[in-house]
């Protein structure tokens, strides 16, 4: 090996391990949530982004229509916000509420009356880390945080100095109050999805956006 290469590797190696303890910690089942006795650690999640959930022998396809509760933000002591002020809490609900609700109603009848094969969501933001500028973009394309990008984003997982979002879904069934489906997840975007990296809430919006597709998936 070239002796200049022979210095650089270890430096390198160092970079890397410092890049990957960039990402943000897993989603914890939160004490505050009105499910949080039922959920159970989802031994069936390979990505590490559903880490707890819970679930009954209800069909979601048998439901056609959906209440959707306004987006709560967490304020437990075990939330997840990392450099997110209070203001930014409120956009990203209220971010969160308008992509839910355009997705689902792709699939659901957005309701207010608590019917027969009625559900009712309610979501809940439980943390959101942001990203750090300039940082989130450069990193995409320098010579050692690319290459680690390029392997996280094979592997589905974050990419380095990028934001994310955790939050609750809680599903009922509306006419009898009754919990069917819940789950935590952490979303974020692939990381070479470079409009995602600009903003310091880019990235929490994108995973709120796959959050919303996901959940709609489930009804299919």
């Amino acid at each position: 090996m070239h002796s200049s290469l022979k210095l650089k590797f270890p430096i390198l190696l160092a970079l890397c391990g410092a890049i990957a303890g960039c990402a943000s910690t897993q989603p914890v089942a939160y004490g505050g949530l009105a499910s949080a006795a039922q959920l159970r650690p989802n031994v069936d999640d390979k990505s590490g982004r559903v880490p707890y959930s819970y679930s009954t022998a209800v069909t979601l396809r048998d439901y056609s229509s959906i209440i959707i509760d306004p987006v709560l933000v967490y304020r437990g002591q075990d939330s997840q916000f990392e450099e997110v002020s209070d203001d930014q809490k409120d956009m990203l609900a209220a971010y969160m509420q308008g992509e839910f609700e355009s997705k689902l109603r792709n699939r659901l009848r957005i309701s207010r009356d608590a019917g027969w094969k009625t559900l009712r969501l309610k979501l809940t933001l439980t943390g959101a880390k942001s990203s750090t500028r300039f940082l989130s973009t450069v990193t995409r394309f320098d010579l050692v945080g690319g290459p680690y990008n390029i392997v996280q984003s094979i592997r589905g997982k974050e990419g380095t100095f990028t934001g994310s979002v955790s939050y609750a879904v809680e599903l009922y069934d509306a006419s009898t109050n009754l919990l069917v489906s819940a789950y935590v997840a952490k979303q974020y975007p692939s990381p070479m999805n470079i409009s995602a990296s600009l903003g310091p809430m880019d990235a929490s919006k994108a995973g709120i956006q796959k959050g919303a597709d996901e959940l709609l998936a489930a009804f299919n």
